[in-house]
């Protein structure tokens, strides 16, 4: 008698399941309330599982009749979710048709004021923050020679630093730059010490094109020469550049190697739970200031340069770099 009181009652609740999930699922408004019904009825923990869980306590010819009505339900409402997910699909398709049509024929009626690209602001930003600590902008040109873009830089022709450069070559000893180092050199040349200069500008490089690699990419060097800096000047002026930018990430500090600074550094912010980095840097190189017909010994500096798509992509949570150079106008509407 127990046995038939706990078939009807695994049938009444199967039969109660199937009207509130028909019902629950023909109302959802979007997929993830389709995905909150699906977890509540077919979870592992969810309403149909805890039914079958009655199962126990039925004859073994009663077993098959509940398992079958529940493998129905179970297929009834794997193919109702997928029913809605279309029809929501549709729906939301036909909603942004009807958002981005757009009628030819209409006179127009103004011209839409234009966004800021992100690149732009970014490195506006970067540089505004380096002007309000004293130093000026400086620009070079982005077709090269070899002495500046290397050489100067104590990195000579047989140097090994320049296979970390995979370099675009023109005629006659000319390149695309590969950084914006040689910016600091054209500005000795005419300027002298205390020297504070923050240099932005597009680069060059044989990078495969893939989520965080371009070929043409923005760079900000920023240099000072002075009598008396050492590496404690060099941390004090990124660690407050970083806590202005960020805000209070976690920063840290990574022996390194440029040829044209020793000590060098690279330096890693922790976002998003690791370790991220966001620039290298290091005193200037004896052998660079010297180059410059300047004394070593009256005169130090040092150095840090920034990948601007790197920052900007942080900033704003870009997952892909291309994104930067599609011209879309949907996403650059959201800067």
């Amino acid at each position: 008698m127990s046995s038939k009181v706990s078939v009807k009652k695994l049938i009444a609740e199967i039969e109660l399941l199937e009207a509130e999930a028909t019902k629950g699922i023909s109302e959802a408004s979007d997929q993830g309330e389709l995905e909150k019904l699906r977890i509540s009825f077919l979870g592992k923990k969810g309403r149909l599982s805890s039914i079958l869980g009655g199962m126990s306590n039925l004859q073994g010819e009663e077993r098959p009749m509940i398992g079958q009505r529940a493998n129905l339900l179970k297929n009834q409402f794997q193919a109702l979710l997928s029913e809605r997910v279309k029809l929501l699909k549709e729906e939301e398709l036909k909603k942004l048709l009807a958002k981005e049509k757009i009628d030819v024929t209409t006179p127009s009626i103004s011209i839409p004021i234009g966004n800021r690209h992100p690149l732009i602001s970014t490195t506006e930003e970067i540089v505004d923050l380096f002007s309000g600590l004293g130093y000026r902008v400086a620009e070079g040109p982005e077709i090269e020679n070899d002495y500046y873009n290397f050489t100067a830089l104590n990195i000579p022709e047989d140097h090994p630093a320049r296979d970390m450069q995979d370099t675009f070559y023109l005629e006659d000893q000319f390149l695309l730059r590969t950084h914006t180092s040689p910016v600091q050199i054209r500005y000795l040349e005419k300027n002298t010490p205390p020297v504070r200069i923050v240099s932005p500008g597009r680069v060059y490089r044989r990078d495969a094109v893939d989520a965080t690699h371009s070929p043409v990419f923005h760079q900000i060097e920023v240099l000072a020469i002075d009598q008396g800096l050492d590496f404690s000047h060099l941390r004090g002026t990124v660690m407050a550049f970083l806590k202005e930018f960020f805000g209070d990430l976690p920063v840290r500090f990574r022996a390194s190697y440029f040829p044209f600074t020793e000590p060098s550094a690279e330096v890693d912010v922790k976002w998003r739970g690791r370790w991220l980095e966001v620039m290298g840097c290091g005193m200037v190189d004896p052998a660079v200031i010297e180059g410059l017909g300047l004394d070593s010994q009256s005169w130090s500096g040092f150095a840090a340069g920034l990948g601007v798509e790197r920052f900007c992509m942080v900033r704003h949570g870009i997952d892909d770099i291309r994104r930067l150079y599609t011209s879309d106008i949907r996403f650059l509407e959201q800067f």
